[in-house]
């Protein structure tokens, strides 16, 4: 008998969340342990450009971000909450392509264990998923930067895909709605602040 492939599942934890790749079988929320989520990947080619880039989110080794967060204000959270997406084996080389792709800019794929809560009780939902990671040494790679720069930064950039204060308001109101227990301070600072940004230029016309 001939070896059975694993089954392909992709751990989305920024635009897959509410953009989720093509062929998915089904899909379940749950969380990685270790890492952050930080807006610490420039982006030329969707919410920004070359000559203004954006910024986007990107999945980093926590011990990694240590040596970056000095202007990070939650340097005590490690999880991140997010979706594993099954894909039809039958597309599975459609769909890598596609994520390839999609995720040029300064990705790498890893595997990691995604874990869940039921019932108050912490266990491994799918093991081995794969995810891209942004890691420090890719170009794009922008490190930590003070929120209120960040914030500046996010609201006023546009690209091919949008506006980059749209991608951050799509995704924090998707990470909302994954599980009860699902948070990212970060992420929800930074909605707050562009907010309070939209707010002012709305008075000022």
């Amino acid at each position: 008998m001939g070896s059975i492939n694993p089954t392909f599942v992709v751990f989305g934890y920024g635009s897959l969340i509410f953009k989720p790749p093509p062929h998915v079988q089904s899909q379940t929320s749950g969380f990685l342990k270790g890492y952050v989520r930080r807006f610490a990947q420039e982006s030329h080619d969707h919410r920004g450009t070359p000559e203004n880039p954006g910024r986007v989110v990107t999945l980093i080794h926590k011990e990694d971000w240590d040596r970056f967060s000095g202007s990070d204000a939650f340097p005590d959270e490690d999880i991140v909450w997010g979706i594993a997406y099954t894909i039809d084996p039958a597309y599975e080389a459609e769909v890598r392509d596609y994520l390839d792709y999609r995720e040029k800019d300064g990705y790498t794929m890893e595997t990691m264990h995604v874990y869940t809560i039921e019932n108050g009780i912490e266990s491994i939902a799918i093991q081995d998923a794969f995810c891209y990671v942004g890691r420090p040494d890719n170009p794009s790679f922008i490190g930590s930067e003070p929120l209120e720069d960040l914030a500046q930064r996010i609201w006023a950039s546009v690209g091919p895909s949008g506006q980059n204060k749209e991608y951050l308001y799509r995704l924090a109101e998707s990470v909302r709605q994954l599980a009860p227990a699902s948070y990212d301070s970060h992420l929800f600072a930074l909605e707050e602040r562009l907010r309070e940004l939209d707010k002012s230029a709305s008075e000022d016309h």
